[in-house]
């Protein structure tokens, strides 16, 4: 594998339940830290929504390797953030067997 361009800068975000205030909760996301990263587009679908189109596309995500238990390393319950762009990781795995980096399959949903 040749070395990855990690030239687009990525918030790594967990989620977490607030309290609102009556009673319940609300979904609230926390920025965990700053990760460099290289993404390439998959493929896309589009579909009617409720309200608006909703477009669909798959990236691969290609950052450096952080061990299991690092709190830098991403999971599937946690997203991406580029800006107002929001990638849903979907899964992650080792790029090869000298753990340089790590692939993760994510997910960019944008309504129209």
């Amino acid at each position: 594998m040749d070395a990855p361009r990690l030239n687009r800068k990525l918030v790594l975000e967990s989620s977490e339940r607030v309290p609102d205030g009556a009673g319940g909760f609300v979904q609230s996301w926390i920025a965990q830290g700053t990760l460099w990263a290289q993404i390439t587009a998959g493929a896309g679908a589009e579909r009617a929504g409720a309200d608006a189109q909703l477009s669909r596309t798959r990236l691969r995500i290609i950052l450096r390797a952080a061990p299991h238990d690092a709190p830098s390393r991403p999971r599937p319950d946690q997203r991406f953030r580029e800006g107002i762009r929001v990638f849903r990781i979907l899964s992650v795995a080792e790029s090869d067997a000298d753990t340089r980096y790590l692939i993760c399959q994510a997910e960019e949903e944008i309504a129209s």
